[in-house]
């Protein structure tokens, strides 16, 4: 076997796909079920029609395109990622996984290699959860984690819900939404991170994934004139936030040098310059490779938050709305990745991902291997983001082989 990726038509693919959403420094803006994401998806759609793939999408919008084995009744072995993006995303994050994925097609159907279990290529819906949250909530109610109904009910920051936002795209589609079998999967992806940079290594082979805790955090306390009221009568719910958010970077520092932990959205109310704020919400993300780690940094940020409201006279309610928990990959998936890239001269090392990906929700559910690629200067949710040719090659190359490992294996 002696089969190689078309590096333009990969490199064309995603700058092509990058249209869609452009922003002027370069990135991209492709929100989870707006027109812009539906623009994506029928691209896709035809790019895999045009190779004579079948088209199937479930009831929560995630699409597969099928490539038919020798032998149909084996489960299929899964590659792909997402097309939506951040507010301010790059060209690469997920839709590098998608049309990398879209590439092996291609390959196979240029060389007439047909595999004995089918292929297909996943799109899945909502994967960074920037307009609707929890994120990756395609691929969890995939493999049963959420719930159908849940997922479609969730909502935006304008009262849209999700069922909603998918029926006006026209992809609430008729299959059931997971239920059945899959050989394996795989997911291509740049690393989001300094390390295979850092190293000069090609390829990551990713064996497992950190657990995440997030958190909505609810502050009270009592608007007041901000001219007329002593500092030391002040119920100031921003000052309150403002002293949470040092606590979140005080615990993740504390549990170094895997701990992370961030503030990413603050809102306070009623946003009145001349107001004292008399209520706040922020979100807190707080992630580490090891469960229990990460429930004792759960018990010290419950304890810290309350500290700080108890202190200032105010009330908080801290709740919970989304956890993963640390995963690993499968040994056969990550090995079939090393071998690969060991095949390809390329220069890989195993890493674990600091960030959350729709393969975690997968490996619940099916055998599952990661494939890194660099990524320049570890930027990414950001429209500076940048991968180059040599190295999106090398990670589809990589992914090609992995999978014709798990498909044609007896």
């Amino acid at each position: 076997m002696n089969l190689s990726v078309d590096g333009d038509r990969l490199w064309d693919s995603l700058m092509t796909m990058a249209k869609i959403g452009a922003t002027a420094k370069g990135g991209v803006c492709r929100l989870a079920l707006t027109d812009l994401d539906r623009q994506a998806r029928d691209l896709f759609i035809a790019w895999c029609r045009s190779v004579d793939c079948s088209i199937t999408i479930d009831q929560f919008g995630n699409i597969f395109a099928r490539r038919e084995g020798r032998d149909s009744s084996k489960p299929p072995v899964l590659t792909g990622s997402h097309l939506d993006s951040q507010p301010t995303g790059g060209k690469f994050d997920g839709a590098y996984g998608v049309l990398a994925g879209l590439e092996v097609l291609r390959t196979l159907n240029d060389t007439g290699y047909r595999t004995v279990a089918p292929i297909e290529v996943a799109v899945w819906t909502n994967e960074e959860g920037s307009r609707f949250s929890p994120p990756m909530i395609g691929s969890g109610t995939f493999a049963g984690i959420f719930d159908l109904q849940y997922a479609r009910d969730q909502i935006d920051e304008v009262g849209i819900t999700q069922g909603e936002a998918l029926d006006s795209i026209g992809y609430s589609g008729s299959a059931a939404v997971g239920g059945r079998s899959v050989g394996a999967y795989f997911e291509a992806h740049i690393e989001q991170g300094p390390i295979l940079e850092n190293e000069n290594k090609f390829v990551g082979a990713v064996s497992g994934a950190q657990g995440q805790r997030w958190y909505l955090v609810k502050v009270n306390g009592d608007e007041a004139h901000a001219g007329t009221t002593p500092m030391t009568a002040r119920k100031d719910a921003l000052h309150a936030a403002a002293r949470m958010i040092t606590e979140v970077n005080r615990i993740a520092l504390a549990h170094s040098p895997y701990a992370v932990g961030t503030v990413g959205r603050l809102y306070s109310s009623p946003n009145s310059r001349n107001v004292i704020p008399g209520s706040a919400e922020l979100t807190i993300d707080l992630r580490h490779p090891e469960d229990d780690q990460l429930e004792i940094m759960d018990a010290e940020l419950r304890e810290a938050l309350k500290e700080v409201a108890d202190d200032l006279g105010l009330l908080v309610d801290v709740e919970q709305d989304y956890y993963a928990e640390p995963i690993s990959f499968d040994q056969t998936c990550i090995g079939l990745v090393r071998s690969a890239a060991e095949n390809f001269g390329y220069s890989y090392r195993d890493i674990v991902s600091g960030a959350g990906h729709d393969a975690v929700n997968i490996a619940r559910i099916a055998p599952t291997g990661m494939i890194f690629i660099p990524c320049e200067g570890g930027i990414s949710h950001n429209e500076r983001e940048s991968a180059t040719l040599k190295h999106l090659v090398a990670g589809c190359n990589v992914l090609l082989y992995a999978m014709l490992g798990m498909a044609d294996c007896d």
